[in-house]
Formats: C-alpha cells, sequence, structure tokens
C-alpha cells in the first residue's frame, strides 16, 4: 500500500507540495504583498496618468520608448519610496485611523525598521535610475519630491497647519515637471501650465477624501481642513479651486494643444464644477453631502484630461 499526503486545495485545484512548502510560499506571498502596499500601488498609477501624456507633449509625439520606460519605472519606484517612508513616519497616526489601521505597520506584517530601509532602498534605485538615464533636471526635480514629500509635507506641514493639503500639492504635480524634464532637459510654459492643473486638482480632490474621513484625522490629531472648519468653508474651497482647476486646463490649452484636448478640458471641467456646486449645494442647505462623488469624478476628470492630452500629441 502507499501512502498519499492529502494536500490543501484552493478553488478546488490541489495546491503543489507539501503542506509545510504552501504555508511557506502563502507566507512569502503576504509579505510580498505587504511590501507592495507599503508603496500605495493606486496612488503610484494616478501619479503615472499625467507623467506619460506630458512626455508625450514634451516630445511633440511619440519619445523614444526606453526613456518612457526609465521614466515609467523611476517614478513608479521613487512615489512607491515615498508612500513607504510615509508609512513610516506616520505608523503613530494610520494605527488610530479607521481608514489606515489594517496598513501593514499597524498590522505588524511589516517591522518599522523594515518599512525604513525598503523606502530609503527604493529612493536610492530611483534617483540612481533617473541619474544614469536622464539628466540632471529631472533627477533632481525626482529627489526633491521624494524629500518633500516625506521631510517637509509629512513631518511637519500635514501635523501642524490646515494649509497641508495646499502646499503638499507641490509634490503631488512634480511628475508632469519630471517627465517633460526628462525628454527636454528643461521645463517650457506648458509643463508648468499642466503643473498648475495638477496642482489645483488636489485641493477638491483631497479635501472630497477629508470629508469622508473627518472624523478619522480628528482622532489621530491632523489639522486637515474638514476638521478645523465647517463642511460649507470646506465645500465654498472645494469650488473655488476646482474653477481654479478648470481655468488652468483652458489656459494651457493655446500652448501646444489641440481641438481633442480643448474639448475634453471643456465638457469634463463642466462636470467637475457641476460636481463641486452640488456638493456646495447641499452644505448650504445643512444636507449631509456626498464627497466620494467628487472625489471618484475627479479621477475621471484628471484622467480623461491627461489622455486628451496624449491624443493630441499623436495628432
Amino acid at each position: 500500500m502507499s501512502m498519499i499526503t492529502e494536500r490543501p486545495v484552493t478553488g478546488g485545484v490541489p495546491a503543489a507540495g507539501t503542506p509545510g512548502e504552501v504555508a511557506r510560499r502563502s507566507d512569502v506571498a503576504a509579505r510580498v504583498r505587504a511590501y507592495v502596499a507599503l508603496t500605495k500601488p493606486r496612488i503610484v498609477e494616478l501619479l503615472l496618468i499625467s507623467t506619460v501624456p506630458t512626455m508625450m507633449l514634451a516630445a511633440d509625439g511619440l519619445p523614444p520608448l526606453g526613456l518612457v520606460a526609465v521614466v515609467l519605472v523611476g517614478g513608479s519606484l521613487a512615489a512607491g519610496a515615498a508612500n513607504a517612508l510615509n508609512c513610516y513616519i506616520d505608523r503613530d497616526i494610520d494605527q488610530v485611523m479607521k481608514r489606515t489601521k489594517r496598513r501593514p505597520l499597524p498590522t505588524h506584517t511589516v517591522a518599522p525598521r523594515n518599512a525604513l530601509v525598503f523606502g530609503l532602498v527604493l529612493a536610492a534605485v530611483s534617483v540612481i535610475l533617473m541619474a544614469v538615464f536622464t539628466n540632471w533636471l529631472a533627477t533632481g526635480l525626482t529627489l526633491g519630491a521624494i524629500v518633500y514629500y516625506d521631510l517637509v509635507y509629512t513631518m511637519w506641514l500635514k501635523r501642524t497647519t490646515w494649509q497641508n493639503t495646499f502646499w503638499g500639492g507641490i509634490c503631488g504635480s512634480a511628475p508632469v515637471l519630471i517627465g517633460w524634464a526628462a525628454v527636454t532637459g528643461s521645463l517650457a510654459p506648458a509643463a508648468w501650465g499642466l503643473f498648475a492643473v495638477v496642482f489645483f486638482w488636489q485641493l477638491p480632490h483631497f479635501y472630497a477624501l477629508a470629508i469622508k474621513f473627518r472624523d478619522d484625522y480628528a482622532r489621530a490629531g491632523i489639522p486637515m481642513l474638514p476638521v478645523v472648519a465647517s463642511i460649507r468653508r470646506v465645500s465654498a474651497e472645494i469650488v473655488v479651486y476646482t474653477w481654479l482647476t478648470v481655468l488652468a486646463s483652458v489656459l494651457v490649452w493655446p500652448l501646444g494643444m489641440g481641438p481633442v484636448y480643448g474639448i475634453t478640458a471643456l465638457v469634463t471641467g463642466g462636470v467637475f464644477v457641476a460636481e463641486a456646486h452640488r456638493l456646495r449645494q447641499r452644505a448650504g442647505r445643512g444636507e449631509r453631502v456626498k464627497p466620494m462623488r467628487l472625489f471618484h469624478w475627479s479621477i475621471t476628470y484628471l484622467t480623461l484630461v491627461f489622455v486628451a492630452v496624449a491624443v493630441d500629441a499623436l495628432l
């Protein structure tokens, strides 16, 4: 008679290996997922949405694919590094906020020291990659964005002033400048125009999120605007910065954009403004606001605008 070891079954398919091997592979996979989570991949994706179209505009078409690959990899590593270091710095805050308490550090999936080393290694690799394959301006902007986000925003602004979202927008808009600089070695008015679009866009985008998680931020002692001001005040600022976003997108139209971009900016901008005013009206009437509707549309808006940048660059 032969002995047959019963193997764990996942989804009806026997897992290969002994139970111990399966457990070890599962542990490794969980650890990998935890380190990936430290980089906040959804935020990285959002940052990269604006980078490639900007590079296409700077190149007036398709830039060298090797350069695109370097900027995408280097930018992803840089953003991931900044986010991992943010998780390390904010580990005291994350453990008391419902939205963040399941992150790798609050759940003790990753040790703080390991998260710190991981973030620093990613930062070093990203800067070296940009230095070797792009130019000094793109490299300096990459390093500056990491330093600004973690040392200036995370360690200082976020914890001390309600203006943290405004000033924090500088590093969030940096990928546009990095992409342009990687292609041309300089910064043109169109690059600064797109920078302004992303910069102003971040205010209604993040204020909407901060309204949703206002109690969380208050519990953690973070002076986000919705924590220190009324919803009416926050909704008024959302309207102002939404209009500034759309205005910036229109002003950048003559700087190398075509009709696809112009029509897209006007139509999507009109919807964006309408959503901001809808939120403002509900707040003004003392009704319960629905900030996540604006939040999700803001992501769609930015995506469509930069897709239009890419399309016009190819036409």
